[in-house]
């Protein structure tokens, strides 16, 4: 594993320095390495590259973050054992900051490491889903599919006219937790009715879990990469 500064952000990478590329951003409050360990738990075929960006906000021991949200009421939720609710319209304070340092991170990828959007895959886990979610439907690269693991409907106000004109027939890899307490399932249901509705060829992965990725989720997510990937 390499680590590269890319467009402002740090990036690990795996993989051989041609070929296609697998791009996933890692979750809130996890470190810049969490997802590495995919590179080796996901088959996605021979010849692939893999690219983890590091989020840019640090908030201390390790741990960092798109943008900030409000941890308070997330452990609230917990204890009183209630699904958290938010506002799925709303683009939260932050990301718009954080999807401008995405696409300035993919861009540089391409740019100056041979990425080539159309066989590459990009996507994430939780927050760092919701950031490729976006990129993918409303960045001007046509990249090759998206793979969502444990992220949620958000931003509807950008989201569901970008997903209007841009979805259709765009691969997608969608998976979640059924007792998921930090992102409720219902809600990536809601996502996934939507991402079909507007025509998006969607790999749903529901699986009996919380908020992680399963064995399962990984073996489904090397077959439907390989099925991408050229």
């Amino acid at each position: 594993m390499k680590t590269l500064e890319v467009g402002g952000l740090r990036v690990r990478t795996a993989g051989p320095v041609a070929g296609p590329s697998v791009i996933l951003c890692h979750g809130y409050g996890a470190p810049g390495d969490d997802l590495c360990g995919l590179s080796g738990a996901i088959e996605a075929g021979p010849g692939v590259r893999w690219f983890f960006p590091e989020a840019p906000l640090d908030l201390g021991g390790g741990a960092r973050a798109w943008w900030p949200i409000d941890m308070v009421a997330i452990q609230i939720a917990l204890m009183q054992g209630r699904p958290r609710v938010f506002d799925t319209e709303a683009t939260p304070a932050g990301m718009t900051d954080a999807l401008a340092r995405t696409q300035s991170c993919l861009q540089a990828l391409v740019r100056d490491h041979g990425v080539d959007p159309a066989n590459t895959v990009i996507g994430g886990f939780s927050q760092g889903a919701m950031v490729t979610t976006d990129l993918f439907f409303n960045a001007p690269e046509r990249w090759a599919g998206l793979m969502i693991l444990s992220g949620t409907l958000l931003a509807g106000g950008r989201w569901r006219p970008a997903l209007a004109q841009n979805a259709r027939d765009r691969r997608v890899f969608q998976s979640h937790g059924r007792q998921d307490p930090i992102l409720p399932f219902a809600v990536a249901e809601e996502l996934h009715t939507l991402l079909v509705g507007h025509g998006a060829a969607v790999e749903w992965a529901p699986f009996h879990g919380p908020h992680t990725i399963s064995q399962g989720v990984c073996a489904r997510a090397g077959s439907w990469l390989q099925s991408v990937l050229r």
